[in-house]
């Protein structure tokens, strides 16, 4: 019996033991047993482990005395960031474009089958532990020349494979799969990739320990909660076998990160951290330690949070391990790969800054002071004192600036470029105030050394930050000199077209601290700086954020010819992007912007200024619809504004404006390629011009949208599906009929040449088959006509003279209104008697017996007033004396018209 030697140990293997070819010739097939050289029984190793204690008792009886505490504070708060949140942006930074290679497993069945004279468990266990020492020949491949996608497909594809082979029982295979991943980690081929194989490589390490923490959950016979002590007296051999499967990887990375991943770590969680933080000191590479620590820190955090001793001895062994980043071996291979020393230390920016923001949280604000203290003993190291800027709450940090800006002066420049150091304590002082007295001076310090960064876009990176420290605590002349020096440094050679999105958020800093836009567009290098978005797609996007804060702070109206004149340039940028291949809701979105700010334009009394406005908006902006119908309307309401002004009484000045106005709304319609659009303004322009008693421009108007009415489309598109249009037209030709009431006949176009006109276009009106509409815009004008034959109207316009004026009940008047009259009750009655006849019509109306009773009552009805029309209707002139008596009768006339125009409407909706 001979000691085993310090090379050949193994955790799993005995302290003693008697023959080390027998396991070795047994692997091989053999089928004789070894005969021992020892009398006494061979010692067990699971049970040898840990100088014969049982491992599971040592850490139930931790889990038993830590419960109770860590039953309040096991969990993280909201206002902890995740990792989650990280790892997007990690993937993001850090890119290469070399190639890469991994080494994949792939399985190979051996056909071991248990002895039959053997224990099952003892042959498990041995079978087991041979699967997971020998990695059998052929069965790993390395892949060579990987693109950075590649090898993330790759990775997710091991990640697919861990699922599949736990789903289907082959737990080896799985535990397999997790060191070959962990043994990536230790690859540092292509440094500059290192933290985002990292990020894919510790996703497949959180997979196997929900798996294998899931697992040891569903075996526990109690489905209720059950504190961890409990589950490890349920499953106590569960619990070893997995435990010492992992314990038996002789490799460092593959035995530490299977066994730091996520849920493992809780089932001892007083002892593993600190064993599994002492195991990390064992690894050379600083950087490969690094994210160690960092993953430790991240399993730390969702398992105990409260347990901040593990944390701050991962921080103080990173520590000590930073003089090994100028050691010869880290520098060779830096040149080897030819990565510069500031773009490595980047490299650990990602781990360093976790381990320190779970140090960090809801920390006292004296550990900042102590992490200060600490920066100082090494030397004010530029990567620790960046972390630590960013890690703790910018409340602390705000208020020991200037100490920081001290320490970043001390830093040495060649190892961590200061802009970086800025950058971290500008975003900071954007998020709280430092002292009043000191601000000037930090962001004089500040700048000093931004200024003097030669690089582009480092010098956009860093000025972007400040920008809002600047808006923030400072007046317009401070922000137009930072505007003035980004300019100066990102006009040469054209480096604004690569820095887009930092100049994007400077533009959105200013608009969220500035809404004063007389201020704003007042500094003389705001519109300069908006010049440097060159490209259509981007200086759009930026006109947009700025017409959002117009529109969303701007509460009253202006006339400022500083805003306006900037507005309108801004409009006319949206406005000119408009194509034939811009998308509808783009139109859209781009005309409800320019109308917000043409609302928010008024010239108070100053009404021909403000026409003059319109009418260059008209100019600038004539490929937009919406805003060409909006102008009109303001042009409308202009009109309406100047008769409130002059309360009705027009003077020779006003008349020929409101009359301007007139003229612009007719001239701009036309333009518009909706036809309701079209109808709709010639109405309304039409009832304004009348309104302000220009009546040759109402009759123009009206005569326009009567001639359009035989171009209104049978069917019109709402929201992608064809609508009928009749319920459209019905109700503009109502509002039609009912603005005619107060227009006075021209005097040369004949008596009511403009209801003439009207029911000639619905006559000649291509209507949908089977449709009663044309009849129902017959039965509507019926009380206009009765209205029309009224000694007095029901309502007229002030000084304007409507027909009751002109006509004064002359007999002629009404024996045209009689005539008209007797003509549409003519046609009313045709429709009806067709319907009557047809039997088909039955089928498809489905009128019950109640509704036949109506229609023939209305049938009656008609009769009456067809006798009635034409005894009334009779060729002869009436004297002055039988004036008042004529009237009379045109009034019974005029009720009965109505009380049958009712009566139809009603039977029609019943048929």
């Amino acid at each position: 019996v001979a000691l085993v030697e310090f090379g050949d140990y193994h955790p799993l293997k005995p302290i003693m033991v008697t023959d080390t070819k027998t396991r070795r010739g047994a692997r091989k097939g053999s089928t004789s047993s070894s005969s021992s050289s020892s009398s006494s029984a061979p010692v067990d190793p699971l049970s040898s482990m840990l100088d014969g204690t049982d491992p599971l008792s040592m850490f139930a009886a931790a889990s038993a005395s830590e419960t109770p505490a860590m039953s309040h504070s096991k969990v993280v708060g909201p206002d902890f960031e995740h990792w989650l949140s990280k790892r997007g942006e990690i993937l993001a930074r850090f890119t290469t474009t070399e190639k890469l290679s991994i080494q994949c497993f792939f399985a190979s069945v051996s056909g071991k089958a248990l002895s039959p004279g053997s224990s099952a468990v003892s042959e498990k266990v041995r079978t087991r532990l041979e699967e997971l020492d020998d990695l059998e020949e052929g069965s790993q491949r390395e892949l060579l020349n990987l693109s950075q996608q590649d090898y993330a497909n790759r990775i997710e594809e091991l990640n697919q494979s861990l699922k599949e082979a736990w789903a289907s029982d082959q737990k080896v295979k799985a535990l397999k799969i997790v060191i070959q991943c962990s043994k990536l980690l230790s690859d540092t081929s292509v440094i500059q990739f290192y933290p985002s194989k990292f990020v894919l490589i510790t996703d497949i390490l959180d997979t196997f320990g929900r798996l294998v923490y899931d697992r040891i959950w569903t075996m526990c016979s109690d489905p209720r909660p059950l504190p961890v002590y409990s589950i490890l007296t349920f499953l106590s051999e569960t619990c070893l076998n997995w435990f010492f499967k992992i314990a038996s990887i002789r490799e460092l990375l593959p035995r530490l990160y299977p066994s730091s991943s996520s849920r493992n770590v809780e089932l001892g969680i007083q002892e593993t951290l600190p064993r599994l933080t002492a195991m990390i000191r064992g690894i050379g590479d600083p950087l490969v330690a690094a994210y160690a620590r960092a993953y430790l820190c991240r399993v730390g955090m969702e398992v105990a949070p409260h347990l901040k001793d593990s944390l701050n001895r991962n921080f103080f062994d990173l520590l000590s391990t930073f003089k090994q980043i100028s050691a010869e071996s880290v520098q060779n291979q830096l040149v080897l790969q030819r990565v510069e020393v500031p773009e490595y230390l980047t490299l650990y920016s990602p781990a360093i800054n976790w381990i320190l923001q779970c140090i960090a949280y809801r920390a006292p604000e004296p550990l900042l002071t102590e992490m200060m203290e600490r920066c100082k003993t090494l030397g004010n190291n530029a990567l620790l004192l960046n972390s630590v800027m960013r890690a703790f709450r910018p409340e602390f940090v705000a208020v020991r600036a200037t100490d920081f800006i001290s320490m970043i002066k001390e830093c040495d420049e060649s190892g961590f470029p200061k802009h970086l150091l800025f950058g971290s304590l500008g975003r900071s002082l954007a998020c709280a105030d430092p002292p009043e007295s000191e601000r000037l001076t930090i962001l004089n310090e500040a700048w000093k050394v931004i200024t003097k960064v030669r690089s582009p876009q480092d010098y956009v990176n860093c000025a972007e930050i400040w920008v809002e420290f600047t808006c923030r605590h400072f007046t317009k002349r401070e922000v137009n000199t930072v505007l003035a020096d980004i300019i100066k440094h990102m006009t040469p050679d054209r480096a604004f077209e690569d820095a887009y999105p930092q100049l994007q958020s400077v533009i959105r800093k200013i608009l969220t601290y500035f809404h004063d836009f007389s201020l704003l567009f007042s500094m003389e290098r705001f519109l300069p700086f908006l010049d440097m978005f060159q490209k259509d797609s981007v200086r759009v996007e930026v006109c947009k954020s700025i017409m959002e804060v117009f529109i969303k702070h701007q509460v009253e109206l202006t006339r400022d010819p500083v805003i306006l004149n900037a507005m309108l340039h801004i409009c006319k940028t949206m406005h000119d992007s408009v194509n034939a291949l811009t998308l509808e809701d783009e139109k859209r979105s781009l005309a409800l912007l320019i109308i917000g700010f043409i609302r928010m334009v008024s010239f108070g009394r100053d009404f021909e200024q403000q026409l003059s406005f319109c009418v260059e908006a008209r100019a600038t902006f004539c490929n937009l619809e919406p805003v060409l119908v909006q102008l009109i309307h303001t042009v409308n309401q202009l009109a309406m504004e100047t008769l409130r002004v002059v309360r009705g009484s027009h003077s020779r000045k006003t008349a020929a404006f409101v009359r301007a106005c007139a003229a612009y709304s007719f001239i701009t319609i036309p333009s518009l390629s909706s036809i309701f659009s079209r109808l709709s303004l010639y109405l309304l322009s039409g009832q304004v011009a009348l309104a302000n008693q220009c009546l040759s421009q109402s009759d123009a108007f009206l005569q326009a949208a009567v001639s359009i009415l035989p171009e209104v489309p049978r069917s019109i598109s709402i929201e992608g599906k064809l609508r009928s249009s009749e319920s459209f037209l019905l109700d503009f030709i109502n509002n039609f009929l009912a603005t005619l009431l107060v227009v006075p006949d021209h005097p040369e176009h004949g008596v009511l040449y403009l209801v003439r006109g009207l029911l000639n276009m619905v006559q000649d009106y291509t209507w949908e088959d089977n449709s009663d509409a044309k009849v129902r815009v017959y039965i509507s004008a019926l009380p206009l006509l009765a209205a029309m034959s009224q000694e007095t109207y029901l309502y007229s316009i002030p000084k304007v003279d409507s027909n009751e004026t002109l006509y004064g009940g002359d007999p002629k008047f009404l024996s045209e209104i009689n005539k008209l009259c007797e003509t549409l009750i003519g046609q009313i009655l045709d429709h009806l008697k067709a319907l009557g006849r047809d039997e088909v019509r039955t089928e498809t109306t489905h009128c019950d017996q109640h509704g036949s009773v109506f229609l023939s009552w209305c049938f009656h009805i008609c009769n009456i007033v067809e006798k009635s029309c034409e005894a009334f209707a009779v060729k002869n002139f009436y004297s002055a004396k039988e004036r008042r008596r004529v009237m009379g009768h045109s009034v019974g006339l005029s009720c009965l018209s109505v009380c049958l125009s009712l009566c139809l409407s009603v039977c029609l909706s019943v048929c």
